[in-house]
């Protein structure tokens, strides 16, 4: 190994007699040494974000981190650097416990010789290691190359370095209308997709590149072509070696479109009212009747009537005409915040009522305020005439208090005439259930179906994968509970955990969901499970105290644990939050604040609680993907979790897109149906040879 080839070391030591020392040592050695002096830990991220390090030397007497500390840093940016460290006094225990913290070698200030001779055995091992690995990634991704172009011959097919596009195939340029290579090689791949996709397409390539793009995740983008009102484009990514050095492949498949006779795009046409999109009253109900007969996949039905605020006045100021275009920007920004098996219509006038799916009426209030915000942030313009707009959201969650779609609908716009008078311009959840004489008689059912279910021991698991951004080295799942009926079918925590919180049976669940999950770590390889509290375990004295004695007697690992509690609980009840975390921490049990970032980036609780993780709230996921301000503000809410040292998880993640922004805005765990189903685990009942719902419900077919 001779000068012709270029090391870049960074020198962690608070002296810079060290590096001209290293410096000189090595090139004196005849090795071309270019040193990065890093005296503080925040320059060692800097560095490491921004060169390409092949060697970290780290002075133990004169730096402030230690070796394990150093190489947790550089691991997250390339785990495959060796560091070598230095100290004045060296012997054979010393070289022995720097080896074992993680360094590759410890050498002495005045051994310059020796130091000259572990770098060059270093670089040369880290240099042929790269070597390999170049050659088979080259290898095996030439091949699949091979084969989709061989499988997709039509599909419209690029080439992207660091961003930049550097070949294209003629697919490609058909689609995006270039007359040739040059026309598009040298520019910016962002440049050829509208900007509400760019978040999601920087973290699609970040993601490629660095190897958590899986096979089969399609992104889905909208080209940005000039004259062209253009569809959505599905894209797949894949990661290749091009001219020796890695490179991301887009595949672009054309959509098929199966021709539709005129008769039925007619038929379609007519369900819709021209101006909002959205299906008119009798198809609506229609179709809000149907879906009411099926219990959703997960959470609830909710439903959320919307209206803007005095649009009197909108049509004074605008015009009756031009009105109706206002109110066709509104629905679309309804529009834009709909899952998408959410359905709405335009239920009379200028109101919108739309049939919502979510986790709680809580997530469902959220989604309203954030509609409303979103609509006062901005201005709606129709040629040269301008206004602002205010909206009132009235809220309401389906159960089996209302006896019909009647009393369902008009207990929606009671919650709605409610904000109204209370000013507009608010999200406003529907409180006629729980005062009606049903609720009680309807809680009074459910008290007695829980008390015999938790004496009956008919309580399960279900486990729902948290997979890292970053690194997969940890195994962790959140753990959610599931209640079984005397017929042997599973209930949603959405249909009983709420008359569980109304009458003060919160703590018993919370206690056989900790125990649950100390038998399932028990049993399994995980490295780290989330359990919730709610907030009567909060309040609770004694749940500290009760959770040591009961993982003493079980010989529990406690740092196998995460406790998680709702950013809204923890908040009103700051002091016993703190406590129960004081206490929990003293074992070794983990803490973590979910829901968080719903109304604001409140970073004062978090210096507060100091939680371990921050599980950002899943209704800001689905906007995510477009809207550059929700993009903001969970990258702010990102960097102060880093600055604090806490691991960031996204709640809710659906699909590839979200998966591939939040990638790009730096969070370190996902969890959601993108992630995987939440699997069923059961606890061997009477028998014990019942191990999954599918095994419970068989037996009892029998």
């Amino acid at each position: 190994m001779n000068g012709s080839h270029s090391i870049s070391i960074a020198v962690l030591t608070d002296n810079q007699n060290d590096v001209e020392l290293i410096n000189s040592t090595l090139r004196g050695a005849g090795h071309a040494a270019h040193c990065h002096w890093i005296n503080t830990p925040n320059r060692f991220s800097d560095t490491l974000a921004s060169e390409s390090v092949e060697l970290i030397i780290l002075n133990l007497d004169n730096y402030r981190e230690g070796i394990r500390q150093v190489i947790k840093e550089k691991d997250y940016f390339n785990p495959e650097v060796p560091v070598i460290a230095l100290q004045q006094e060296v012997n054979e225990m010393a070289m022995h416990d720097a080896m074992r913290s993680g360094a590759v070698d410890l050498v002495s200030l005045g051994m310059k010789k020796r130091l000259t001779a572990v770098v060059t055995r270093e670089l040369r091992a880290l240099r042929a290691e790269r070597a390999l690995n170049s050659t088979i990634m080259s290898a095996s991704s030439y091949k699949q190359q091979v084969r989709d172009l061989m499988q997709a011959s039509n599909a419209a097919i690029a080439l992207v370095q660091e961003g930049i596009l550097v070949e294209a195939n003629r697919a490609w340029l058909r689609l995006f209308k270039a007359a040739n290579l040059d026309e598009v090689a040298g520019l910016p791949l962002m440049d050829s997709f509208d900007s509400e996709h760019h978040a999601a397409l920087k973290g699609a390539l970040i993601a490629t590149i660095k190897d958590k793009w899986l096979p089969d995740d399609k992104l889905n983008a909208r080209p940005h072509i000039d004259g062209a009102d253009s569809a959505m484009l599905e894209l797949r990514f894949a990661k290749i070696d091009y001219d020796g050095a890695p490179c991301v492949q887009i595949c672009i498949v054309p959509p098929e479109k199966p021709a539709q006779e005129p008769t039925k795009l007619v038929h379609d046409a007519l369900k819709r009212d021209p101006t909002t999109l959205f299906f008119h009253r009798a198809q609506f109900l229609e179709r809000v009747e149907k879906r009411l007969k099926k219990k959703p996949k997960a959470g609830l039905h909710v439903l959320a009537y919307v209206k803007i605020d005095k649009f009197s006045s909108v049509r004074d100021k605008i015009g009756i005409i031009d009105s109706e275009e206002v109110l066709a920007q509104f629905s679309e920004i309804v529009r834009k915040r709909m899952h998408p098996r959410d359905v709405a219509g335009r239920f009379e006038g200028t109101a919108i009522m739309v049939l919502l799916e979510r986790g709680s009426v809580r997530d469902a209030q959220v989604w309203g305020k954030q509609l409303v915000d979103q609509v006062s942030q901005r201005s709606f313009d129709v040629g040269d005439k301008s206004t602002p707009l205010t909206c009132t959201v009235g809220i309401c969650g389906m159960n089996s208090v209302f006896g019909n779609l009647e009393e369902f609908v008009a207990a929606t716009f009671d919650a709605y005439f409610a904000g109204r008078e209370a000013g507009g311009n608010t999200s406003c959840l529907s409180e006629s259930a729980d005062k009606d004489t049903k609720q009680r008689e309807f809680d009074a059912i459910w008290v007695k179906h829980l008390r015999a279910a938790l004496m009956e021991d008919r309580f399960c698991l279900a486990q729902l994968p948290i997979a890292g951004l970053r690194s997969d080295n940890i195994e962790m799942y959140d753990l959610l509970v599931r209640m079984i009926d005397e017929q042997g079918k599973s209930v949603l925590p959405s249909e009983f955990l709420p008359a569980a919180e109304r009458n003060n049976m919160m703590k018993n669940i919370d206690r056989w969901m900790i125990k649950a999950a100390v038998d399932f770590c028990d049993s399994n390889n995980t490295d780290r499970v989330f359990v919730r509290l709610s907030r009567q375990s909060l309040v609770e004295p004694s749940t500290a105290a009760w959770m040591e004695q009961e993982f003493e007697n079980l010989g529990f690992d406690c740092s196998r644990l995460v406790v998680q509690i709702p950013e809204k609980d923890a908040a009103r009840h700051i002091k016993q939050t703190q406590t129960l975390v004081a206490g929990l921490r003293k074992i070794g049990v983990g803490f973590a604040l979910e829901h968080y970032g719903v109304d604001q980036e409140k970073f004062q609780i978090l210096d507060l609680l100091k939680p371990d993780y921050i599980k950002i709230d899943g209704e800001l996921m689905h906007s995510l993907m477009t809207d550059v301000e929700m993009q903001d503000r969970v990258r702010r809410i990102v960097d102060g979790a880093q600055q604090r040292n806490i691991k960031t998880v996204a709640e809710r993640v659906e699909n590839a897109n979200a998966m591939a922004v939040l990638f790009q805005l730096g969070l370190d765990f996902m969890q959601g149906h993108y992630v995987h189903e939440p699997e069923v685990v059961l606890e061997d009942l009477e028998s014990g040879e019942y191990n999954t719902l599918a095994d419970l419900q068989a037996a009892n077919s029998r």
